[in-house]
């Protein structure tokens, strides 16, 4: 059985892996290529720091690393792939607001997804995810009306991520760090046809591999430990920390002060997340596979 502090150790890291997420926009706002750069870009640091990390942490034995997670590591490299492409289409089709209201959707359909997977899910996170959904609402205006195309982007970026933690979480007994390598590889793919290398200056180069390296890279590594620590609801929900520090980074770099609704539903997601927290029995067992 996974012990207390293991179950703490896990949200622990998917809450480091939220604040590393969150720095995307106050980072991404300084480049100046066109998007397909960009995430050509990204993904490329992404991929030589995930890399890296599978070759340390698997004592060289990289090969090996990348077979071992078979079919369902495939599919949640496919699955996060499909999460971060849907993200950064959707953008163009409807509002930042819109797209982060579908987003926070998330820790309702892993909550579902878990639940069709043998999951119980506690009557203490479902009020806890009511309560952050309310929050987020406030934050970005509610769901509004965006296109159809807006629409069913975000809820496929929210679908595919909710299924990643599912599966990651009921493969608990393999590293997915190769996985979310081979992610981010397939991301390079589909986006270098689109990208530009002569668009880029010093200071372009530098802020990708911030964003590769230390944005996606970083935090994908502490998702992956996280996630197989906690129930996936219990995951989806914490990640909500993205939404929330996003704009708090922009304003203590860019003086862009949020407005009151913005800092109130934050307020109100932490909240959640704190109830969540305390409202947690001391002792809850997580049944490892034999």
């Amino acid at each position: 059985m996974t012990s207390v502090a293991d179950q703490r150790r896990g949200r622990l890291f998917v809450a480091l892996a939220a604040v590393a997420w969150s720095t995307a926009g106050v980072l991404q706002r300084e480049l100046t290529a066109s998007i397909g750069t960009q995430v050509a870009g990204r993904a490329i640091f992404s991929v030589a720091g995930l890399f890296a990390y599978v070759a340390i942490a698997e004592r060289g034995h990289v090969i090996r690393a990348f077979r071992a997670i078979g079919r369902g590591g495939i599919a949640v490299a496919v699955l996060m792939a499909i999460s971060s492409g849907s993200f950064i289409i959707a953008l163009n089709y409807a509002s930042v607001a819109n797209v982060l209201f579908m987003i926070a959707l998330g820790p309702v359909l892993a909550a579902a997804l878990g639940t069709f997977a043998g999951e119980r899910v506690p009557g203490r996170t479902w009020l806890a995810m009511a309560i952050a959904l309310s929050g987020v609402a406030l934050m970005v205006g509610g769901p509004g009306r965006p296109s159809a195309l807006g629409t069913a982007l975000g809820l496929l970026c929210a679908v595919s991520f909710a299924g990643a933690i599912v599966i990651t979480r009921h493969l608990r007994e393999l590293s997915m760090a190769p996985a979310t390598c081979l992610s981010q590889v397939i991301v390079l793919v589909v986006a270098a046809p689109f990208a530009h290398p002569s668009e880029l200056d010093g200071k372009d180069v530098a802020l990708l591999a911030g964003l590769g390296i230390g944005q996606i890279g970083l935090g994908l590594i502490l998702f992956t430990i996280g996630a197989r620590l906690i129930p996936a609801a219990e995951v989806a929900l914490i990640t909500l920390l993205e939404i929330v520090l996003g704009p708090l980074w922009v304003w203590i770099a860019q003086g862009e002060k949020p407005s009151a609704a913005t800092l109130v539903g934050g307020a109100i997601v932490l909240g959640a997340l704190v109830f969540q927290a305390v409202s947690t029995p001391r002792l809850e067992p997580v049944a490892q596979p034999p």
